[in-house]
């Protein structure tokens, strides 16, 4: 009788364990969570990363804005945000490089750009654009040279302020041409400090980042984050002071109230006294 091959014994061992196993009542299982993996590993391996699709969905930003400042602001600051000037040496548009996407968020949102006329000072006005639109101009001039950028959310808040605190800030630092409660004032050359009231708190915020037509620049190191949102708070418990009396007077409390009825009040009294005594002595 011809003995066994010892490599045909082994091989027929180890096929029939194969064949027992492939029987086995989880084998469909098994082979079923070993495709799961192969194939979500395969598509973790060749799928474009997130980091990839924010990239790209900021460069269609980028590009949409470019479309949108080549039509709507071009004319004054150039293709590139480099700026203009006339034929006689005069700035047509300041450059726009290095701004920041604050600055275009600042302006554009409150509608002093595009400025409709030259003028001593860009003056609030309905808005030209909707906020997806500035954003992508914004991330535009953003993308030509680093600058300021939007403020985060957490320092918008009136209600996480210190009104207080805000309010000792805005008298140092603001109030000579804001007036004590934000109510504005007449500056020199023709320009003035806006009205405050109704200004939205990221405005602010962007106003005093980026320091627009005659105001100073208080970036993040000479007035903090934590400082602005204080500045804010201020601001937004002035505006909601309710008005007893019924006339707000530049919502700067009793010296204003005090003034009003001194020179009212006082002023009636003396004018009655005068024409008691006049028809007094015609007697």
């Amino acid at each position: 009788m011809p003995r066994s091959l010892p490599g045909r014994s082994r091989g027929s061992w180890i096929g029939r364990l194969v064949s027992t196993r492939r029987r086995h009542p989880l084998a469909a299982v098994g082979v079923l969570v070993a495709v799961l993996f192969t194939t979500g590993g395969a598509y973790a391996a060749l799928a474009p990363s997130t980091s990839q699709n924010v990239q790209a969905a900021s460069s269609t930003q980028i590009e949409e804005g470019r479309q949108l400042f080549a039509i709507g602001c071009s004319s004054c600051h150039g293709l590139n945000g480099e700026g203009q000037r006339t034929s006689d040496g005069e700035v047509l548009g300041p450059s726009l490089i290095g701004v920041g996407a604050a600055a275009v968020d600042f302006q554009v949102g409150t509608g002093r750009m595009p400025l409709a006329a030259p003028s001593a000072q860009a003056e609030r006005k309905p808005v030209s654009y909707n906020q997806d639109q500035i954003d992508a101009m914004a991330e535009f001039v953003a993308s030509l040279a680093p600058g300021p950028d939007r403020p985060a959310d957490e320092y918008l808040d009136p209600a996480a302020g210190n009104v207080a605190r805000g309010g000792e800030l805005f008298r140092t630092n603001c109030s000579q041409c804001h007036n004590t409660t934000g109510q504005g004032g007449a500056l020199t050359m023709g320009q003035f400090a806006p009205n405050l009231t109704g200004v939205e708190p990221r405005h602010i915020y962007e106003a005093m980042l980026t320091g627009p037509q005659a105001m100073p620049v208080f970036n993040d190191k000479t007035v903090t984050p934590e400082d602005k949102r204080d500045i804010i708070a201020f601001l937004d418990s002035v505006q909601n002071e309710p008005d007893p009396g019924g006339l707000a007077i530049g919502r700067v409390g009793p010296v204003a109230e005090g003034l009003w009825a001194w020179l009212v009040g006082i002023g009636l009294l003396i004018g009655m006294a005068t024409w008691i005594v006049t028809r007094s002595s015609k007697a």
